[in-house]
């Protein structure tokens, strides 16, 4: 399959799962419709097939050596080294919503950095027991420690 086949396939299904996205956010937290949407996004690229990095690159506007960089930095997720390098969907599409955020905000130098920064970000945010301690802040519970 040609890379501009293979990408337009891959933008194909980001382009829906950025649509059920869209729809998902517009619902309230508690709704059990925005939770099932989310699960129908996460099943979609769990299902993905693991894409090359050539077509990482047309989709992330970046070079086939600088997505091979990236996966190396461990910002994009690789699936398979062998035969060939083969990164997974999951992150590609992680990777990809950081990276559009970046330039909409005019960033476009560094983003190795910065995408870096702010997945890690995201992954301490997503942590249950960070969740619990921000709940207890709010809530003025606990003691101040100097």
């Amino acid at each position: 399959m040609s890379v501009a086949t293979e990408a337009a396939r891959i933008r194909d299904l980001f382009d829906q799962i950025e649509e059920i996205e869209e729809v998902a956010s517009s619902l309230s937290e508690d709704d059990e419709r925005r939770r099932k949407l989310h699960g129908v996004v996460a099943k979609a690229l769990r299902t993905a097939p693991p894409v090359r990095p050539v077509v990482a690159g047309e989709l992330l506007e970046l070079t086939e050596k600088t997505v091979k960089a990236w996966a190396r930095e461990g910002v994009l997720a690789i699936h398979s080294q062998e035969p060939r390098m083969l990164l997974d969907a999951v992150r590609l599409h992680e990777v990809l919503h950081v990276v559009s955020d970046l330039r909409r905000a005019g960033k476009n130098r560094a983003l190795l950095d910065e995408v870096h920064r702010r997945l890690s970000d995201s992954a301490l945010l997503d942590r249950d027991d960070l969740a619990t301690s921000l709940e207890q802040m709010h809530r003025g519970e606990g003691r101040v420690v100097r």
